[in-house]
């Protein structure tokens, strides 16, 4: 029996409602979250036109061949960055013309594995060995309206198409559990005088990826204890933990320096929701946010050739704040990221653009005060590659992430020691 995948009704009305304008075909993403017995769809959004594809495509025929991946790849990776933590692009969708099933589901499979690939590489996480690897395509015929609804297995590019089930349901959106944490960051970053060749943005990432590390391996404490994982998130019995991490030493030519506040959001359905799916969902908004923050911030820094700083010299940079607003209709919140001289116009036209639904400017949330990145250069000193604390940097240090959660709204006292201090709020959205 193939996977079941339950979706909000306003997403099969968006997608009757798609107009080819005399183009062949037109594709998007399906957004939404998995769960180990379902999935869950409630949004949809087609891929921009380009207007030189547009003017090619009106007089293509029915075929696939002028299916631009790249292009298709790149909208979804900057979708990734517009979902909170527990939400995925879960698959792709074509709309055509005609029926033509085999030409369809050939460009599908390539189409759902190069937009599965280009996103992995930007994660600072890996998906676990117990979380779905299935991922979905849809082929909606424009004239007949027939769907054809196939999953794909990510992990083998080999894997051949299995049917799945696509079922409307009213109501979706609101049956959501919204997690939400503040997180005071002070991330030291060395440049390594071993890795001269690196450059600025590839010696980030390295750093950020040491960073998941502390992130993923913190001890979450419920209430100061820690909750047995597969537990319900507001029930179980709780356990003892005590996890170290030990810091290390090395000589370097500068350093990058990450401070600041960043508001971080998860969501899961409240389907019988465990203390795992919750605190994995927050966990992996924590990294998202941070990279695609990096991320955006060098992509600005080549696209206005900022000029390079001189040696010992002191660079400050404006990291982009954070931006929710809500999917029309619902309580769950997409998010985007602004620099401090974009205004709001600006930035409802990018969530129109990438998510081809239309906001309110007065919906637009702007979370967060000023964050910097710091880029020093400075010879022969020592900085800790997984130590943010400067005056111990080879003690041990203890990671630990406390999460007080209450029933309906519940303020949450969090804190982590060294790396990240966070305050969790748990809301439950259900009609």
């Amino acid at each position: 029996m193939g996977r079941t995948y339950i979706v909000e009704e306003n997403v099969g009305q968006y997608l009757l409602n798609i107009n080819l304008q005399g183009k062949a075909f037109v594709s998007g993403l399906l957004i939404g979250q998995c769960s180990s017995q379902k999935d869950y769809v409630i949004l949809a959004a087609r891929t921009p036109p380009k207007e030189q594809q547009n003017e090619n495509l009106k007089h293509s025929k029915a075929k696939l061949d002028n299916l631009d991946e790249e292009w298709a790849t790149e909208h979804a990776n900057q979708v990734s960055r517009m979902l909170p933590g527990g939400l995925l692009v879960l698959g792709v969708f074509i709309i055509t013309t005609v029926e033509m099933e085999n030409d369809f589901q050939n460009a599908l499979h390539r189409l759902v594995f190069a937009v599965e690939k280009s996103m992995n590489k930007k994660r600072l996480w890996n998906f676990t060995e117990e979380e779905v690897s299935e991922r979905v395509t849809l082929h909606i015929c424009s004239s007949t309206k027939k769907i054809l609804c196939r999953t794909y297995d990510i992990h083998d590019p080999k894997s051949s198409a299995k049917p799945a089930d696509w079922k409307y349901q009213s109501g979706l959106l609101t049956s959501w559990l919204s997690l939400e944490c503040t997180v005071h960051i002070n991330i030291h970053i060395p440049l390594s005088t071993t890795s001269a060749s690196y450059s600025l943005e590839k010696n980030t990432k390295n750093g950020l990826a040491r960073w998941a590390k502390q992130i993923e391996n913190s001890v979450y404490l419920i209430n100061g204890q820690v909750k047995a994982e597969d537990g319900d998130l507001l029930e179980g019995q709780l356990l003892n933990s005590d996890h170290r991490s030990t810091a290390t030493v090395q000589i370097c030519s500068g350093s990058v320096n990450l401070k600041g506040a960043v508001k971080c959001r998860a969501y899961i359905h409240s389907s019988k929701p465990k203390v795992k799916d919750a605190v994995q969902a927050v966990k992996r908004d924590i990294l998202n946010t941070v990279a695609d923050r990096c991320e955006i911030l060098f992509e600005d820094l080549l696209l206005n050739e900022i000029p390079e700083k001189k040696d010992s010299e002191n660079e400050f940079h404006i990291l982009p704040h954070r931006v929710f607003v809500p999917i029309p209709g619902s309580t769950v919140m997409l998010c985007d990221y602004k620099f401090g001289d974009e205004s709001a116009e600006e930035i409802r036209d990018h969530f129109i653009e990438m998510l081809d639904h239309r906001i309110q400017i007065e919906d637009l949330e702007i979370a967060e005060e000023i964050n910097t990145a710091c880029v020093s250069s400075s010879m022969n000193t020592e900085a800790s590659l997984d130590n943010t604390d400067d005056e111990q940097p080879k003690q041990p240090i203890k990671t630990t992430i406390v999460l007080k959660i209450q029933h309906n709204i519940g303020v949450i006292a969090a804190f982590a020691v060294v790396v990240i201090a966070a305050g969790i709020s748990f809301h439950y959205f259900s009609d």
